[in-house]
């Protein structure tokens, strides 16, 4: 047993197991206790011993979540009663994963930590042909929250709109209604945009449209979360 308590916050990427680094499948394969995620892919609980203990602390997207005081609790129990924990969650633990939370409550405990990135979401933009950057057409990338704590949408969306950059926003389908009127406001209601539901999974999907138009097609085709949405002249190169 390790002699100092260690916390692994593990990306495990945005949904298929292969995406997952070959340093994250390896602490995988030495785990004694994974904490996962909702977003986690299930199928990476299979590289663990027979005998790691694997406990779900999911949030449910507006639904059944556990508290991430309880989560910080079970981060130091197992820590210092097994010597080490996983912490495995969905994309990369450190964009809108509250990874470094966990990180520097382990710190204050006198648990070591490593971090082992994931692939995240917005990343598999690609599998339907949407470059994140383009040459003369997009130099710069915003990522914007949909859901903050107070459960405002972001003020930082304004700003975005303003540049050139591609805008991607995370958990943001509950906001659609409120981020299509932001940019219809502004006078960017025929922005292109697309949204990814279930990024690198086999059941995949997909739309695109104008940012002005994307609530009412994001209803006829039934896109709900887990999803991104991409706003920006990048979402319209491949049709």
């Amino acid at each position: 047993m390790s002699l100092t308590p260690e916390l692994f916050v593990l990306g495990a990427g945005p949904g298929d197991p292969e995406l997952i680094t070959v340093k994250g499948y390896r602490i995988l394969q030495q785990a004694r206790v994974i904490l996962y995620d909702n977003l986690a892919n299930k199928e990476l609980l299979d590289l663990a011993p027979a005998d790691c203990e694997k406990i779900y602390v999911g949030k449910q997207p507006y639904g059944d979540y556990t508290p991430q005081e309880q989560i910080h609790e079970l981060i130091k129990h197992f820590a210092f009663a097994q010597g080490s924990v996983v912490r495995l969650k969905g994309g990369d633990p450190f964009i809108f994963g509250r990874g470094f939370e966990e990180v520097m409550f382990a710190r204050e405990n006198g648990i070591k930590t490593h971090f082992i990135p994931g692939i995240t979401s917005m990343q598999a933009s690609g599998f339907e042909d949407i470059p994140l950057t383009h040459r003369a057409m997009s130099e710069s990338v915003w990522m914007v929250t949909g859901t903050k704590k107070d459960g405002r949408l972001s003020a930082d969306l304004k700003l975005a709109i303003q540049s050139k950059a591609t805008v991607v926003i995370y958990m943001g389908m509950k906001k659609l209604d409120e981020i299509s009127q932001t940019y219809i406001q502004s006078g960017n209601g025929d922005m292109p945009a697309a949204i990814i539901q279930h990024a690198s999974l086999s059941n995949q999907k997909s739309t695109r449209g104008k940012i002005k138009d994307l609530p009412a097609i994001a209803r006829d085709q039934q896109l709900t979360y887990p999803a991104i949405i991409i706003i920006g002249a990048v979402t319209s190169l491949v049709n």
